[in-house]
């Protein structure tokens, strides 16, 4: 799976004029104290960034890193691979008259092209991890990337919900993908996670699972202390479809026994 950096930004290339429409932008431009449903479900557990660097990691649309330049840091980057997506998140921040910095890089490229030992949080949201090959490598950016005494955030998808097939014909979901890291999957996705008519012009994408031991070990190996870990049994998005129901924040979790499956989780660790 060489190629799976080019496969996956041809495909991110393609969501955007899907998403723009889908992100809440009117209401940032709106209101000046809009935040995202995803940073206002963390608000709980990220505590204060006031006069804090923040860097967010595969940002997208940057409506995340806008919420937190928002919260108060005392500057802010957003990092992502794909050119029309950053291009989006600068418009936005300057008609919000947000001072964000847009970086285009790759992910395992971030310490390159940002510096080492930079920031205070990195940041990472929902649908991150599951574009990356190789953990160990991730969390060795997240800790080049962090001052000594800095903090991870991250909120993503449970290896447990990346696992699940569509459902069967009797109605169950059921583990139909690798639960711990291994080779990319490819799929061929005409829709995206968002409502539109019109299909994807780029629907192929691979992406990678990586178990929940397998990232705390790689944060580990890297240096950090892991501060805090919870599961959720809800998840920022309608991730299966008739099974899921909304119950309010943008938060979306099992119809039925919804405690039988942890959707997200968020871990918080800090270099040492």
């Amino acid at each position: 799976m060489d190629n799976y950096v080019a496969v996956n930004k041809a495909n991110w290339d393609s969501r955007v004029p899907h998403h723009i429409g889908q992100y809440q932008f009117d209401e940032f431009r709106a209101n000046k104290d809009f935040l995202s449903d995803v940073v206002r479900f963390d608000l709980p557990r990220l505590g204060e960034i006031v006069g804090l660097d923040v860097v967010h990691l595969q940002c997208h649309l940057g409506t995340d890193t806008l919420s937190l330049a928002r919260l108060g840091a005392a500057s802010t980057t957003g990092l992502d691979f794909s050119p029309p997506a950053l291009a989006a998140a600068r418009d936005l921040a300057l008609e919000c008259g947000a001072s964000i910095n847009y970086v285009e890089s790759e992910l395992y490229d971030a310490v390159a092209v940002l510096g080492a030992a930079q920031f205070d949080l990195v940041y990472t949201g929902i649908g991150a991890l599951c574009w990356l090959p190789d953990i160990r490598r991730w969390a060795q950016v997240i800790a080049d990337l962090l001052r000594p005494g800095g903090r991870l955030f991250l909120r993503e998808g449970h290896p447990v919900l990346w696992s699940l097939g569509d459902p069967r014909e009797d109605g169950l979901l059921t583990i139909t993908y690798p639960y711990f890291e291994t080779e990319g999957i490819h799929f061929s996705e005409s829709q995206s996670y968002v409502s539109h008519d019109e299909p994807l012009a780029s629907p192929d994408n691979i992406s990678f699972n990586h178990g929940l031991g397998q990232i705390v070990s790689a944060l580990l190996a890297a240096g950090m202390q892991i501060s805090a870990l919870e599961e959720h049994d809800s998840a920022p998005y309608n991730a299966l479809g008739d099974y899921v129901s909304e119950i309010g924040g943008g938060e979306f979790r099992l119809r039925e026994d919804p405690l039988r499956l942890p959707m997200t989780y968020t871990l918080q660790a800090t270099k040492s």
